[in-house]
């Protein structure tokens, strides 16, 4: 399935964010304020793959960049230059002055076009995990074998993705583990709505294919999916993330890997009905 072309399904009801208490942050804009510069960031347009057969999802936030605008190109020139300085300092350490003394422009103006240091990572943010494949995007034979090798499959290339395209994975990883509260309610509020990684039509997939109980909202089961397995895997690529699961014992990392599926199995995988 071309991933450019699916359709998304806004996940209704999630819109919420509900923030979690990860440490504070610390602004660097010239108001001192927390608001977002009263406007959405903006995200610009690109198309990049994975080597194989997986191809990254495209999909434009509101604040999209006008082709042939000098702004937008500034814009966007901002942002990716944001997604290397965040990914290689992380949020705290990384300087909106050093992000626009290497894009050519003055601090001032990514101020005006981001609002604050909290607006352009969340603007880097988004277009990183645009940039990330989707539950869906994993090779048309593993997809044909179903839900669950799908998600072994995934589980199983972890750490070969991340090798491979380190910027944006980096980056969302940055995301989920190293923001304070102010920037995860709106992470999270666009999640739930935008659901990049497809997880709800991944768990809708896999209602079909009867391999998902059907009894528990999909909603429900798609949110457990996204808590679980991107903890997991962020425990794979990092010993810093790693509770002591895998890096300890490097050569239990299958065991570990198949034991994630089987509780996972325990709690959404549909029960087959007694005679």
């Amino acid at each position: 399935m071309n991933a450019a072309r699916r359709i998304v399904r806004r996940r209704s009801g999630l819109f919420t964010g509900r923030g979690r208490r990860l440490g504070a942050t610390e602004p660097e804009e010239p108001t001192g304020t927390e608001r977002f510069g009263g406007r959405r960031p903006e995200v610009p347009r690109a198309l990049s793959s994975l080597p194989g057969r997986v191809r990254y999802r495209l999909r434009m936030t509101d604040g999209r960049v006008k082709a042939g605008s000098d702004n937008g190109s500034r814009r966007e020139k901002t942002v990716l230059a944001a997604m290397r300085r965040f990914a290689e300092h992380g949020y705290r350490d990384a300087h909106v002055e050093a992000i626009a003394q290497e894009v050519g422009v003055a601090k001032g103006t990514v101020f005006l076009d981001f609002g604050s240091k909290e607006g352009l990572f969340l603007a880097a943010y988004q277009h990183a995990v645009q940039m990330l494949p989707a539950w869906l995007d994993a090779p048309p034979e593993v997809v044909d074998r179903g839900f669950w090798d799908t998600l072994d499959w995934w589980l199983q290339s972890t750490e070969e993705f991340v090798e491979q395209d380190p910027v944006p994975n980096r980056l969302a990883m940055i995301g989920r583990n190293d923001t304070g509260i102010g920037l995860r309610r709106p992470i999270d509020r666009f999640m739930r709505s935008e659901d990049p990684y497809g997880t709800l039509e991944f768990v809708e997939f896999g209602v079909r294919t009867g391999e998902i109980r059907d009894d528990v909202d999909v909603e429900m089961i798609a949110s457990m999916l996204d808590w679980l397995a991107q903890r997991f895997q962020d425990a794979l690529v990092s010993e810093d993330l790693d509770p002591g699961l895998i890096h300890r014992r490097p050569e239990r990392r299958d065991m570990r890997i198949k034991e994630f599926v089987e509780i996972l199995r325990g709690g959404i995988a549909a029960v087959p009905e007694q005679p």
